[in-house]
């Protein structure tokens, strides 16, 4: 969702030839085609395969796979996007090489160095030669870890360049009517980072608010594999058929349900900023978010491992009570063009 618009905008500048390299680390063959084809992007020219394993497995195999392919091609530039271990892995390839790297979505973070995508970004911008902030926020971070104001470009969000050209196919989609669900009359949930469904006490106290939340109102659950598994692995069984879990969904399918839910409970980053623009109001559940724009001016609202707070939240939503956003800045659908024209640039 990040890398679509900028792959496009890039291929409106004569001269520019690009390479796509897809690392593995989301591997799923299903869901990656899809994600593909749905956003509009070329075939990768290259995948290194690299799929599941700790994070230094992963973040190693990386580099290891991605080095020979730098060395062939001899890029002028090399993008990394967001936080993940390719992420870093490519971006300390490349650095070691003397070769420049842009980092799309620079000056993120939480402050909480438990989470791996915190060490990602952290080392990332520190290496990387251009640096593209999706609010300004990342700006004043960057500031304030001794990053050269010369490097750094305030550009706005990629995902919501994404968000608004797709929005209109997603609208014509019809999830709701294959679930048997009107729009505006259920929740959606996301879950994946190990706080939350790793262990299985955190686990099994959201399946059961989970539960209790839906017996007012229907939740739509599409669950990660390794969710699935974890539940599947500790016998939580739902209670309740309100509470609907689904396969994973594609983007288009997935927006479609954003748009048309009454509120999304998540643990996921990239939602926080999509209900944002959305205006859906949003219950992250985490202690701390890289994205607080989200907080100060849109949607989101952290109910962290509370519970409680959590059904508290949901009912204020329900009674009509719910917190109105507006779009930051810059979020205006011209990110990736911001970002072709100052690479074409410099």
């Amino acid at each position: 969702m990040k890398a679509a618009p900028v792959v496009h905008a890039l291929a409106d500048f004569d001269g520019v030839r690009q390479t796509l390299v897809h690392t593995g680390q989301h591997y799923d063959k299903n869901m990656s085609e899809l994600f593909f084809e749905q956003l509009g992007l070329p075939k990768p020219d290259v995948n290194l395969g690299v799929g599941s394993g700790s994070h230094a497995a992963q973040t190693g195999q990386v580099m290891i796979r991605l080095e020979p392919v730098v060395l062939d091609r001899e890029p002028d530039l090399v993008l990394v996007y967001g936080d993940v271990n390719s992420t870093v892995a490519a971006a300390l390839v490349c650095s070691k090489l003397g070769i420049q790297v842009g980092h799309v979505e620079a000056g993120l973070r939480s402050f909480d160095r438990t989470m791996p995508e915190e060490t990602n970004r952290l080392l990332t911008d520190q290496v990387a030669d251009l640096l593209f902030t999706p609010s300004e926020d990342g700006n004043e971070n960057l500031e304030c870890e001794g990053v050269s104001s010369e490097k750094v470009h305030f550009v706005g969000n990629a995902m919501i360049d994404t968000l608004k050209r797709l929005l209109p196919v997603a609208k014509k989609r019809s999830p709701l009517k294959e679930l048997g669900i009107e729009s505006k009359s259920y929740g959606l949930v996301t879950l994946h980072r190990p706080t939350n469904v790793d262990d299985p006490s955190s686990l099994r106290s959201v399946l059961e608010v989970l539960d209790d939340i839906s017996r007012q109102i229907t939740l739509i659950f599409p669950v990660h594999p390794r969710t699935r598994q974890n539940i599947l692995q500790l016998d939580l069984s739902c209670r309740n058929s309100d509470l609907r879990l689904v396969e994973p969904l594609g983007y288009l399918d997935f927006l479609s349900l954003q748009h048309g839910a009454d509120f999304l409970i998540t643990d996921s980053g990239g939602i926080q900023e999509e209900t944002t623009f959305l205006n859906v109001p949003c219950l992250t559940v985490r202690e701390n978010t890289e994205r607080p724009v989200t907080v100060t001016l849109g949607t989101n609202v952290l109910v962290g491992q509370d519970m409680d707070r959590l059904r508290s939240e949901v009912a204020r939503i329900t009674d009509g009570r719910a917190k109105s956003g507006t779009i930051p800045p810059l979020w205006d659908g011209r990110t990736g063009e911001r970002i072709a024209d100052l690479i074409c640039r410099t």
